[in-house]
């Protein structure tokens, strides 16, 4: 009996752990994905794209624009947040 608990506590964790996994990796994925549209939403805003284009086409508000261009990783922290 002891030896089906162990396997059934096993696979209880081992599926806890994937769980974690995904929901650790998806935020971390997610705060990569912002950091790397922000820099992107930079590099656009420096070769002469305005800010409500940017905003339009991206559906953000132009504040939140003005926001990322100025400091990005701070902007990105606070959208994962």
């Amino acid at each position: 009996m002891r030896r089906g608990w162990n396997d059934a506590t096993g696979w209880l964790l081992l599926g806890l752990a994937a769980v974690l996994e995904r929901v650790i990796a998806s935020k971390t994925a997610v705060a990569q994905w912002k950091l790397r549209r922000n820099q992107v939403v930079r590099a656009a805003h420096r070769r002469g794209v305005s800010v409500e284009v940017l905003a339009a086409r991206l559906g953000l508000t132009p504040s939140w624009i003005r926001s990322v261009i100025r400091d990005p990783r701070k902007a990105a922290l606070e959208e994962a947040a």
